[in-house]
């Protein structure tokens, strides 16, 4: 299977074209006429990067450099369709081209001026909006660990983490120049193991707090506090991956966050923009499609896995979340595998 080529695991697909009339802009979208900012990364910074990246990426996919949780990533065309997966919490600095990631009904777009953060683990949509192959999307992606952010967060905000007025599990912010040659040192620490090992975690530890010092740094610093609603939501949202096929007892779910009921919706609905029973639903819909990809289970028995109970509404919802029927939509991603391989060998 070919990697993905963005801050989202591979399971590749299309949003449900019917949700698209609902849409509704967080941010900024990055339009190429927008003109540049005083405060937007040196041009000259974001070329070095992108040349960094691009000599580690000699194709497209996401590519793990020498550091654990670090990633380079390059996709060279534009998404037809938008990408169905799961993103894990980490930050997204990107040096060329143009991406846009849909949670719910909300579309966060991002570019060599905005970064992204996630909190949380969140069953997204994603596509690539520019990019080519002479100029292709590259990024870099940095993992993001609570205990991590509780450390520096300690460091950046020793009078305490400013709250925060939005607690949503993604958040797209102003990327400066600080960050993006940071990053261009970190890349450029790859070309030799044992500077890699000894200064890499020191330029990661610069990156993060430059980012907890950024607009949105507020809201990365939840990630790290363990009584914020995003961690007490985060534990909940650990529980139904892990158990994703059994049956949602919310009052249990509730108390695992230490949560009333009423407070546990409100709260799991502000940071994921689902209900938790939405969010389960994803899932299961998620690893059944990764079922019949990597197994080769059939549709009805890949839905059984995962806990429905009824082959048409495991059909039905599937279609609903996907734009296909299971058969039909594992048949294309297939065949879309079947020819970015050969276009890869020629």
């Amino acid at each position: 299977m070919r990697e993905q080529g963005s801050a989202v695991s591979k399971t590749g697909g299309r949003a449900a074209a019917s949700n698209r009339g609902h849409l509704r802009l967080a941010r900024t979208p990055p339009e190429t006429m927008e003109p540049r900012r005083a405060e937007d990364p040196r041009p000259e910074s974001l070329t070095r990067l992108a040349e960094l990246l691009a000599a580690h990426t000699p194709y497209d996919g996401s590519f793990p450099l020498r550091v654990p949780g670090v990633h380079a990533i390059r996709r060279s065309t534009v998404s037809r369709d938008m990408v169905r997966a799961t993103v894990s919490p980490a930050l997204c600095i990107v040096a060329q081209g143009a991406k846009v990631v849909v949670l719910g009904r909300e579309v966060y777009a991002y570019d060599s001026s905005r970064m992204i953060a996630y909190s949380v683990e969140l069953p997204v949509a994603a596509q690539i909006v520019r990019a080519s192959h002479r100029e292709p999307f590259l990024a870099l992606k940095l993992d993001l660990h609570g205990y991590k952010i509780a450390e520096l967060s300690l460091r950046v905000f020793p009078h305490g983490v400013p709250s925060p007025r939005d607690t949503r599990g993604v958040c797209v912010g102003q990327v400066t120049t600080a960050i993006v040659d940071a990053a261009s040192r970190l890349v450029e620490l790859m070309a030799d193991s044992t500077d890699a090992e000894l200064f890499a975690p020191l330029v990661v530890d610069e990156i993060l707090m430059r980012l907890l010092r950024s607009s949105i740094g507020p809201r990365v610093a939840l990630l790290g506090q363990q009584e914020s609603s995003v961690q007490r939501v985060t534990k909940a949202v650990a529980w139904v991956r892990e158990h994703f096929a059994q049956p949602i007892k919310m009052a249990e779910l509730a108390g695992l966050a230490n949560m009333s009921l009423s407070s546990f919706h409100q709260h799991f609905r502000a940071v994921t923009a689902m209900s938790p029973l939405q969010y389960q639903k994803v899932l299961r819909l998620h690893e059944a499609r990764r079922l019949m990809l990597a197994r080769m289970m059939d549709a009805g028995t890949a839905g059984r896995q995962v806990g429905y109970l009824s082959a048409s509404q495991f059909s039905r919802e599937y279609t609903r979340l996907f734009g296909s029927a299971p058969t039909r939509d594992i048949a294309k991603l297939r065949q879309d595998d079947l020819q970015a391989e050969d276009g890869t060998r020629g």
